[in-house]
């Protein structure tokens, strides 16, 4: 069973990617540093605070995250994420995204041949829905729609 919510377009763009979900916020500078530092072509998570996404591959994912946490150079961090090529497929906020966050991924989407759809204010139902597996394609108005785990028909 398929699930659509509308959201804010943040960053333009669309996606289809397999869903990577954190129920807690996500620390952009910590879970990218080690990856961008030590080129990690996974690029796997590297915030032992998340439990939802510690150690495991963010690129080419859809993160489907509460809202963003931690350190100024966040959207730095993006930005420099999608210039080496090695963002999530997208960024799906079920609150606002901050300031920081939002200005990284405007950055890199007009700065840098890479596409990240960052859509944000999908609602608290939107993340209780997604589950890590479950495949998640953005529309460019901002609609994301949820469907089933790969592999798994209902």
């Amino acid at each position: 069973m398929t699930k659509t919510f509308k959201g804010r377009v943040v960053a333009p763009g669309t996606a289809k990617a397999e869903a990577l979900v954190s129920r807690g916020g996500f620390n952009t500078l910590a879970s990218y540093q080690m990856a961008l530092m030590f080129g990690d072509k996974q690029v796997k998570c590297g915030d032992q605070n998340n439990r939802d996404l510690y150690k495991k591959p963010m690129i080419g994912k859809a993160l489907c995250l509460p809202e963003t946490i931690g350190s100024t150079t966040g959207g730095m961090v993006l930005y420099t994420a999608c210039a080496l090529g090695r963002q999530p497929a997208c960024m799906l906020f079920s609150k606002p995204i901050d300031s920081l966050a939002a200005s990284g991924a405007i950055l890199a989407a007009n700065w840098t041949e890479a596409e990240m759809p960052v859509v944000d204010s999908l609602g608290e139902e939107f993340l209780g829905s997604v589950e890590d597996g479950m495949t998640v394609t953005v529309a460019s108005d901002g609609t994301v729609t949820i469907g089933e785990k790969k592999g798994v028909r209902e």
